[in-house]
């Protein structure tokens, strides 16, 4: 485990998945991350590449081979390089291997940057395509906070607040874990979603056309929560194990299949495309008060 920590806030990354393990207030030991609790859920904060989701029947087609991967592909379960550590910096790397190219036929690098300014954590993933052709992929985040934040309170104590007013229908998922064809009305000209148990008894909220760049957890009952900043996410999956004391935010640059899809890698919803010898980035940041 790896840790850095300024005067406001403090955090730790395990080095399998890169996976943020703790996000503390550091003037009142609070932590916001869910504390992994296997009974529910036994992650952190999983990065989810080079796939988001299930894959249909759990395989894709590319350039007429067959390959598998397991839902949010094989990066969380992999040990990164530690190939930076400053005071307030901490930069993990996984790169292609003879083993990952059983799954994924591509050459990359991936790389998670983790940087502290003040109450806020940034963490930035950068993939770069290694190989001569271009990559397909998918990237999406899974952080897990803690709800409630503070003893004495509840779970329905506390709602998520939408930077704009949305009007967002949510996508089914089908018992396969993979997107269903209908969604149904979910946010109704709302900036406000209501936390409590049963929202996710039928898996996770999926959106795929939220306005909004910032989702912040407030209650009347403590002062503490935190926001959440996000840019150039195309999809959001908001998300709780059932009956479990966390909610997950989860900005997503791809998702999971369609029961529709046809199960090429290339014209998969929501796909990356990289060409050879470019770089692709995204970040997103946790301010907690």
């Amino acid at each position: 485990m790896y840790s850095i920590r300024n005067n406001s806030i403090s955090i730790s990354v395990n080095p399998v998945g890169a996976e943020l393990s703790s996000l503390k207030n550091e003037k009142n030991g609070l932590n916001y991350l869910w504390k992994g609790d296997p009974q529910f859920w036994a992650k952190h904060s999983p990065v989810l590449f080079p796939i988001v989701g299930m894959l249909k029947q759990g395989k894709y087609s590319f350039k007429g081979n067959w390959y598998q991967l397991p839902r949010h592909g094989f990066a969380r379960e992999a040990t990164f390089t530690l190939v930076s550590q400053k005071e307030d910096e901490l930069v993990f790397q996984l790169t292609s291997s003879e083993q990952t190219k059983k799954w994924y036929p591509f050459d990359f690098s991936l790389k998670l940057k983790y940087q502290l300014q003040d109450s806020k954590m940034t963490l930035t993933y950068e993939v770069e395509n290694l190989g001569p052709e271009p990559m397909f992929f998918s990237l999406g985040a899974h952080p897990a906070f803690a709800v409630p934040l503070i003893e004495g309170t509840s779970y329905e104590d506390y709602d998520l607040i939408f930077e704009e007013v949305e009007n967002s229908d949510r996508w089914l998922i089908a018992d396969d874990g993979i997107i269903d064809k209908t969604s149904v009305p979910c946010l109704n000209n709302t900036t406000v979603l209501h936390l409590k148990k049963e929202l996710f008894a039928k898996d996770a909220l999926v959106f795929k056309d939220l306005k909004s760049h910032r989702i912040s957890l407030k209650s009347d009952k403590t002062p503490h929560g935190w926001h959440f900043d996000f840019d150039d996410f195309p999809f959001m999956g908001i998300w709780a194990a059932k009956n479990a004391p966390f909610v997950c935010i989860e900005p997503w640059c791809g998702i999971a299949d369609s029961v529709l899809h046809n199960q090429d890698f290339e014209s998969k919803e929501g796909i990356m495309k990289l060409e050879a010898g470019n770089h692709w980035t995204r970040n997103w940041s946790v301010s907690i008060f």
